[in-house]
């Protein structure tokens, strides 16, 4: 005995392998009399051990309604924690960025402050190298009496552009005179060639450069201008030293740290002193001898700032850990490079703690949990009740689709039965368009056989080419009728012309057109591509042009006009006739089912209905009415553009 999957029930097989039903092993299982499996068994566990000889044992534990409950209870309440804690982590989150977003627009406003202070006396070197007096004391050998001349005025300058010193440096970076002349930290006399800014001054005219004085011991930023001669001569440098006392003191009134650092990553501006001098990031042996050699920091004690990345929010914010002179505290650090300078200024914020938005924010999202968890109940239940409807619906649609399909076959079959019964109404003509050429055929034969028997060879091939003119007419004639009668599938949609579909329609009533000597005017536009089925529109263009020919029969004009053009979007086709027109009272039932003017006997009415439905089935549109002294029928077709084939 064996086991198989059948339908979603586990059934065995027996030795031929057909299912045995009446012993499945899950799904409807039969129950033993006095059996004590539960009735629901949709929550039960079912077990199954099969041991050889395919022997099967069942354990089916049934979950007692209220630990059922119980565990609901527990996932809806761990699902209501659980979307709290995210809420309440996506808040802490939103307000970081907010805060972060806030510190840049704050660190914007320091670093313009910085950049308009540095700004403000940036020319002023570059105006002094300008000086007669400082040119000519530059030129020559200077003399005590020049000297304290230049010391006074430098003094006086450097008072009004309220600048921490100015000195004036000779071609080899001595400083000849200073605005400080007169202190114990006086620049006369001390050089200064070590110091990057001379060297900078001496190659490109100009020079920056942030340092510890030698002298003095107060930082500050040199700015230096060269000076030089008529001849373009380098004389010397005019330096200004700016020194930001002020600028750190108006920073620390803030809750922000504010620091600055240079290209090293050195902090050398803090608005609190136990941030000075800290190296955001290690320094190589180069850095080392470089700053020994500028002595940039002259014997200041470059101390590292460990710093670890804990969130990201963009290239220059970040959240850090950051292991500071008041010990680890965690910071939004938000930087901001001064290409200017080649500095980074760098605002410090302590992240503000929003526990009321925080709070807020999960209980909204355990609200949503909660709502969205009833409205899954709610959506449960009525899923369970729409299931009763959904078999009754199926089957009312398995009738319908049923029975739209009885009336698609009834519609092609009338279609066709529409389209033979043409045929039949066209038999007499086409029979005696057939019947004229055979007679002729068989005088044709006649004549051969005498031209033959007296061997004229030459005379007999030139009688053939008639007789070849006529079966080939009257193949096409044929072939012609055999596709007209094959019938054409519903829904098909071919790129056709339908200017040649007028033609193959015109050729099938050829012969009644002349017996009745109907005058023809035809107006097409060649070609007309439209999408549909070539023998279903011949089918409407015939109906048309025979409800022409029928109502002309007893008029003495006899005119048929059939034309052709785009208008916009659209083919439109116009058959009029001069068979008098239709009553006005007739217009809106023409093409209503066994609806007709005709004698009994000569039409069932359903012709128009037909050529109704498959102009609309092909998304066209036919409309009737009077044009003169007769009907006008109009069918329009959508342009069938061109699509390129794919490869």
């Amino acid at each position: 005995m064996h086991l198989s999957l059948w339908r979603g029930s586990l059934l065995p097989l027996d030795r031929a392998g057909a299912p045995v039903r009446s012993a499945p092993i899950f799904g409807a299982a039969t129950r033993p009399s006095g059996s004590k499996l539960p009735r629901h068994n949709s929550h039960a566990l079912r077990a199954m051990v099969l041991a050889p000889n395919c022997t099967v044992h069942l354990r089916m534990i049934a979950i007692p309604r209220p630990l059922r409950l119980t565990f609901y209870s527990l996932l809806i309440i761990a699902g209501a924690v659980l979307a709290a804690a995210l809420a309440t982590r996506h808040a802490e989150r939103l307000a970081l960025v907010d805060d972060a977003a806030r510190a840049n627009q704050q660190l914007m406003l320091y670093g313009n402050s910085l950049h308009t202070l540095i700004e403000r006396y940036r020319a002023l070197p570059a105006v002094l190298a300008l000086d007669s007096e400082m040119i000519s004391a530059l030129k020559g050998p200077l003399d005590t009496a020049t000297q304290d001349l230049l010391n006074r005025k430098l003094e006086r300058i450097n008072g009004a552009a309220q600048s921490s010193t100015l000195e004036l440096m000779d071609r080899n970076g001595l400083a000849v005179a200073a605005s400080n002349w007169n202190l114990p930290s006086s620049y006369v006399g001390h050089n200064y060639a070590f110091r990057p800014y001379f060297s900078q001054t001496l190659s490109q005219g100009t020079g920056r450069f942030y340092a510890v004085g030698v002298t003095t011991g107060i930082p500050g930023y040199f700015l230096s201008s060269a000076v030089v001669g008529e001849n373009e001569q380098f004389l010397g440098a005019m330096v200004v030293k700016l020194e930001f006392p002020e600028l750190e003191r108006e920073w620390a009134q803030g809750n922000d740290l504010l620091l600055v650092s240079d290209a090293r990553g050195i902090v050398f501006i803090a608005n609190q002193p136990g941030w000075r001098y800290r190296a955001l990031r290690p320094l190589s042996d180069s850095d080392h001898a470089e700053l020994k050699a500028t002595r940039q920091y002259d014997k200041k004690q470059l101390l590292p700032l460990d710093a670890e990345a804990l969130q990201r929010f963009d290239e220059n914010s970040h959240l850090m850990r950051v292991d500071g002179p008041d010990g680890k505290a965690n910071y939004i650090w938000e930087s901001l490079p001064l290409k200017a300078e080649g500095w980074t200024l760098h605002l410090l914020r302590k992240p503000q703690v929003a526990v009321e938005d925080q709070r807020n924010a999960g209980l909204a999202a355990a609200g949503s949990w909660l709502a969205l968890v009833f409205l899954v109940l709610f959506l449960t239940q009525r899923w369970r009740l729409a299931r009763l409807r959904q078999r009754s619906r199926e089957e009312l649609e398995q009738l319908v689709e049923e029975r739209t399909r009885a009336l698609r076959t009834a519609q092609d079959g009338l279609v066709q039965s529409a389209k033979l019964a043409a045929l039949g109404q066209m038999s007499a003509a086409l029979a005696h368009e057939i019947n004229q050429p055979l007679t002729a055929q068989r005088m044709q034969l006649a004549t051969l056989r005498l031209l033959l028997d007296h061997g004229r060879v030459d005379d007999a091939y030139q009688a053939l080419t008639p007789l070849d003119d006529m079966l080939t007419r009257m193949a096409a004639l044929t072939g012609h009728l055999k596709t007209f009668a094959r019938k054409s599938p519903s829904g098909l949609r071919e790129r056709l012309d339908l200017a040649t579909v007028v033609d193959q329609s015109l050729h099938l009533l050829d012969a009644r057109l002349r017996d009745e000597a109907i005058g023809t005017v035809l107006d097409l536009t060649r070609p007309a591509w439209v999408r549909g089925d070539a023998i279903r529109l011949e089918q409407v263009l015939i109906n048309l042009l025979r409800n022409a020919l029928d109502a002309m029969a007893d008029k003495p004009r006899k005119r048929l006009e059939i034309r052709l053009h785009a208008d916009q979007q659209l083919w439109c086709l116009t058959v009029s006739d001069s068979g008098g027109g239709i009553a006005e009272e007739h217009l809106n039932s023409v093409f209503d089912p066994f609806f007709t003017t005709k004698p009994v006997g000569d039409g069932l009415g359903l012709g128009l209905a037909v050529s109704y439905a498959i102009v609309h089935e092909l998304g066209g549109r036919l409309s009737a009415g009077n044009h003169g002294d007769g009907a006008i029928f109009t069918l329009t077709l959508p342009i069938a553009l061109e699509t390129p084939d794919l490869c």
